[in-house]
């Protein structure tokens, strides 16, 4: 942590800055409460000043909100591609994170909130910045999203599949894409499907599809110690600690399996903080790292499940024949390539820059198998959003309970 400097009451004052997006500790700031109007306030922001707030807890929400709407006047402009409307709009997401998290607010030693109509946030911050010793000063956007992640903490999200529900800590990537998991749920298991491997498990919802269809004992692995925390919480809550092992930080874990998952972060872009690696990943790492150790991991005749969405072909980010060709590369071959279409609102959303690649994008789950195989059946030589969807036929668990009392 970097300490962050300000005058109050004509007294020079300190306190830890803490950024899960890394931001920098800011240079200038400013003491700000209910008197200080939006316009002011946004345009102290754009100026790189930081505005501490002393004011009422619910006019700071109403503040943040306005200065969003100042940022959201001037409209993303549309690059002469996907590959650079893609890159301008991230741009511009991250200049609004950059203005709005200059609303901060400091936390007391305890992770407690000393403004008006503060609520209780001391089991939100303890759960994601772990045991408080002194003042802390963060931005307002973090602190809500710190709450946010409690409440996803204790309600839980609903996966069908398990017939449960999987609670994400904060930092771990929720499964709210029920895509992905649904493609996992449904796919044909390969006659020997006793040992499984799960890589880049995150909240653990996986491996206990993976358990819940009948596989034996699964390998659950991460980088994120937050995700191997969340990972053996969920799988303790389903009841599953003596069939799925969490491991790590790594990818793969030693031995082989008959099958091993990998949903990897889809976009091969490198992300600015330790929160995005759950959706970007610096020249697809992670995916080429997969695909070149699976042979030495499979088991005979076992298969290896790519979980990965169209969406970084469909911005020009990757190109098919560079997926292609990094299977190809790894000794590996496709014997079959399952397709759905996202369950989310976002491809609904015309006002989204990214509207026409999201509308058209295809989640695919890859089923490969070291070696070539004569006359395999390989379909992805079919078009991108062939829509193909899971053979629920050979699947023994599509949706139902993964144990009693699961919740």
């Amino acid at each position: 942590m970097s300490t962050i400097h300000w005058t109050e009451a004509d007294t020079d004052h300190s306190a830890q800055w803490h950024s899960e997006s890394a931001a920098a500790a800011p240079a200038q700031v400013t003491v700000a409460d209910d008197r200080m109007r939006a316009d002011t306030a946004y345009r102290l922001a754009c100026q790189g000043t930081a505005l501490l707030w002393r004011g009422d807890f619910h006019n700071a929400r109403q503040l943040l909100r306005a200065l969003s709407r100042r940022i959201d006047r001037k409209p993303v402009p549309a690059g002469e591609g996907p590959a650079e409307s893609f890159h301008l709009y991230r741009r511009a997401r991250g200049q609004r994170a950059r203005v709005l998290g200059r609303l901060i607010v400091q936390l007391e030693p305890d992770h407690s909130l000393a403004l008006r109509r503060a609520p209780d946030v001391r089991q939100a911050c303890t759960e994601a910045y772990g045991s408080a010793h002194e003042p802390m000063v963060i931005a307002l956007t973090e602190l809500l999203g710190a709450i946010g992640a409690h409440e996803w903490r204790e309600n839980g999200v609903l996966v069908p599949a398990l017939g449960a529900r999987i609670h994400p800590h904060y930092g771990v990537f929720s499964p709210v894409r029920g895509e992905y998991v649904d493609l996992v749920a449904t796919a044909p298991l390969p006659v020997q499907h006793r040992t499984a491997f799960d890589l880049g498990t995150g909240t653990g919802v996986l491996a206990a599809v993976l358990a819940c269809r009948g596989v034996d004992h699964i390998v659950a692995t991460d980088i994120n110690p937050r995700a191997l925390d969340c990972a053996r919480d969920n799988i303790d809550r389903l009841g599953l600690t003596t069939r799925i092992d969490v491991q790590g930080p790594g990818l793969y874990p030693d031995g082989r399996a008959h099958v091993i998952v990998c949903n990897p972060p889809w976009l091969p872009v490198r992300p600015t903080s330790t929160v995005e690696q759950g959706v970007y990943d610096t020249n697809s790492a992670m995916l080429h790292a997969f695909l070149a150790d699976l042979p030495a991991h499979l088991e005979p005749g076992g298969e290896g499940w790519l979980v990965l969405s169209d969406l970084a072909e469909r911005l020009g980010l990757r190109t098919r024949t560079e997926l292609r060709t990094a299977i190809d590369s790894a000794g590996l071959h496709i014997i079959d390539r399952i397709d759905t279409r996202p369950h989310h609102s976002r491809p609904r959303d015309t006002t989204d820059p990214l509207h026409a690649a999201r509308a058209a994008e295809v989640t695919s789950l890859w089923r490969l198998a070291p070696g070539y195989r004569a006359g395999t059946r390989d379909s992805s030589r079919a078009p991108a959003d062939s829509g193909r969807s899971p053979d629920s036929s050979s699947a023994p668990h599509r949706a139902g309970t993964c144990r009693d009392g699961a919740s």
